[in-house]
């Protein structure tokens, strides 16, 4: 029997997550750790990469070795994904020069994407890249680093990602998956599949960028220095790696064409395969884990981060009764929320609560909930984050099959899954089926599985499919609520678009003007 192991490690937005598993897809051992990000500012987001990247891999990794009292000689392979694309600047030593700056939830780079497309030219980007720029690139981000920060620019050596540091911390290997690539736009030429120089040295040097690889290729090994602060064997090969969300779309077994992962997590995000590689501007498209297939992805800015938001804020005495009775404080608002009808009593949410990604693409977007009356309540509000949250999956998946691109299958995943009516009403606001993996322990058993991959253990998505990812459950769609929803999506898509320029006006006053 091969005893042989694989180590996968995700390090997301509000926690990190690592697993075990045997070639058979069984998990030996799981750990999670939770943390928080940072925001010194209205619309800024940042995380430490040394306390938390690092710190939460080397923890988990040691805790999985010892909780599952292995010889750590059986891990044969180790692959990390983690939250992307993220900003982060080294020094001349490889030490981070500041906190990263997080993907499309970090929105302080908006003159610098006006500054790009007018120096460069909307159209001309969109053709080299299949990205428009937007609040998830990269390239205005570093603009605005030289512009604001220009001492520690100065001083900078390296531009990384969270996946591309911690394969650093693990092999001294600078490598940058091709998935995440396009996500630097405008720097990463998607038809040549490599950095475009003359766009990139407007903004940095191009030495500053890491190699690009595709995921399932292997970067490197386990260093001694690495194997001392993780306890993985010194040699042990590992994987270039991905973005969180990708490996959330393995986890799920969403790697047919016409699949759609849908990931409940802190944002929203959905990774569909597709045959060939087919740019959107409303969109994000790139390419596959190895060659032969691409994605088409979109994401909301905010989901559970507004779900914990509206918990923290307006719910302070379930959070106190949790810590008495162990009653979940969530658990409890769903329960008030499903019983009042759908449509929470006329009352629509815009879930744009730090801007929003795809399909509009817009930095100064904000929250609104519209038709209040004194007779709601707190259910009918925490209902109308739930459905404002369905609607923009319902947004997205509109566009997709606008783009030629429908989905044939959903796949839920993540955290959210969990929760039982937030999933039927994104099912009966979608009006589509959603497939329930046993498993939703997300993107680390992705991770494994991709681990595997690099090792050469697996040749292709076989074993995935045959014992990695079961199907718990499918979750139908109510088609009477599908109809009271349908009248209110179309008031839903109006209201961003009555109101988007008074929503400009305001992210444009002073933060001073308007600090809480």
């Amino acid at each position: 029997m091969d005893d042989r192991l694989l180590l996968g490690i995700d390090i997301g937005t509000s926690s990190s997550k690592g697993v075990l598993v045997d070639l058979a897809g069984r998990i030996v051992a799981q750990h999670e750790v939770a943390h928080g990000f940072d925001m010194p500012r209205p619309g800024w987001a940042e995380q430490d990469a040394d306390a938390v990247w690092w710190g939460d891999f080397c923890e988990i990794a040691r805790a999985l070795i010892a909780s599952a009292e292995i010889d750590p000689g059986r891990i044969a392979g180790v692959a990390c994904s983690a939250i992307a694309p993220t900003m982060l600047p080294l020094d001349e030593n490889y030490q981070p020069l500041r906190p990263a700056i997080l993907y499309g939830i970090d929105t302080r780079a908006g003159e610098e994407i006006t500054e790009l497309n007018a120096a460069l030219g909307d159209d001309a980007i969109f053709a080299r890249t299949g990205h428009a720029l937007s609040a998830q690139s990269v390239g205005p981000k570093v603009l605005w680093y030289r512009k604001h920060q220009p001492a520690l620019f100065k001083r900078t050596r390296k531009i990384v990602s969270a996946a591309t540091y911690l394969v650093f911390r693990l092999t001294g290997r600078f490598v940058l998956d091709n998935y995440v690539a396009p996500y630097f736009t405008p720097f990463f030429d998607v038809p040549e599949m490599s950095w475009r120089k003359d766009w990139v040295e407007r903004v940095c040097p191009l030495e500053w960028l890491p190699e690009t690889r595709w995921s399932i290729e292997r970067a490197g090994s386990v260093s001694a220095k690495a194997a001392a602060e993780t306890g993985i064997p010194a040699g042990a090969p590992v994987a270039v790696g991905t973005a969180d969300a990708l490996a959330e779309a393995v986890a799920a077994g969403a790697v047919g064409t016409g699949d759609l992962m849908v990931m409940y997590g802190t944002t929203l995000f959905l990774i569909q395969t597709t045959a060939e590689y087919r740019p959107h501007r409303d969109l994000w498209a790139s390419v596959h884990l190895r060659p032969g297939a691409a994605v088409l992805a979109a994401g909301m800015a905010t989901s559970g981060a507004l779900l914990r938001w509206f918990r923290d804020e307006f719910a302070a005495d379930l959070l106190a009764a949790e810590k008495r009775t162990g009653v979940n404080a969530f658990a409890q608002l769903a329960w008030e929320a499903a019983a009042t009808p759908p449509g929470a009593g006329g009352l629509i949410a815009l879930p744009y609560f730090s801007g929003e990604r795809t399909p509009i693409n817009d930095v100064h977007a904000r929250g609104l909930f519209f038709g209040l009356t004194l007779s709601h309540t707190r259910a009918h509000l925490y209902r109308s984050c739930l459905e404002g949250i369905a609607y923009g999956l319902r947004h997205n998946i509109g566009v997709m099959t606008g783009a030629e691109a429908a989905p044939q299958r959903l796949i839920a995943i993540g955290g959210g899954a969990r929760d039982a009516l937030w999933l039927q009403i994104c099912s009966d606001v979608t009006g589509l089926p959603q497939d329930v993996p046993q498993r939703t322990i997300g993107a680390a058993s992705g991770d494994a599985y991709i681990a595997g991959m690099a090792a050469g253990l697996f040749s292709d998505y076989g074993e995935l499919r045959d014992s990695w990812v079961k199907i718990d459950r499918r979750i139908q769609p109510n088609l009477a609520a599908k109809a009271t929803y349908d009248a209110l999506y179309a008031i839903y898509r109006d209201l961003y678009r009555d109101n988007r320029d008074h929503m400009r006006r305001l992210s444009q006053l002073s933060a001073n003007e308007l600090a809480p």
